[in-house]
């Protein structure tokens, strides 16, 4: 989901709900710590210079239970992150929770919720490294549903 995503449906709920991939709600105390611009240059195993930025939200529970973001004070700090940082609302959103251990997220929404979906690592040179791209059935002609291979 892009930056300008997040405004829109910020506009239209009235309590800030931010959804866990196993479905529990991050506790409604939360704070969003951080709002920035992440920049990642990096080559990877193939050797492909690559470039990525997002902009990044990070989560966060205090002691105070009592703390209530409310989804303008939110909007008012995005803006005032991208007013400073010159941050691009087209740019996609990644959060960072604490868990066991940080974990980052990507964001989508859903029934009045944010989301946060799960992010896996890969290989971007599959094709260096010798790692076929998986098969679909539809590609390969000789399975159909009548040979009783699917």
């Amino acid at each position: 989901m892009t930056l300008k995503h997040v405004k829109e449906h910020l506009a239209k709920v009235e309590a800030l709900k931010f959804q866990l991939p196993d479905g529990s709600i991050v506790p409604a105390h939360f704070h969003v710590t951080e709002v920035g611009q992440v920049t990642k240059d990096f080559i990877d195993c193939g050797g492909t210079l690559r470039h990525e930025k997002v902009v990044n939200f990070q989560l966060w529970n205090a002691d105070d239970i009592d703390h209530r973001l409310q989804p303008k004070k939110l909007k008012n700090i995005i803006q005032l992150s991208e007013k400073k940082l010159f941050i691009d609302d087209r740019l996609e959103v990644e959060v960072e929770y604490q868990g066991d251990t940080i974990g980052k997220y990507h964001l989508d929404f859903k029934e009045g919720n944010f989301q946060l979906v799960k992010t896996l690592t890969d290989c971007l040179a599959k094709d260096k490294c010798g790692i076929p791209e998986p098969e679909f059935l539809e590609q390969n002609s000789d399975c159909s549903p009548e040979s009783g291979c699917c």
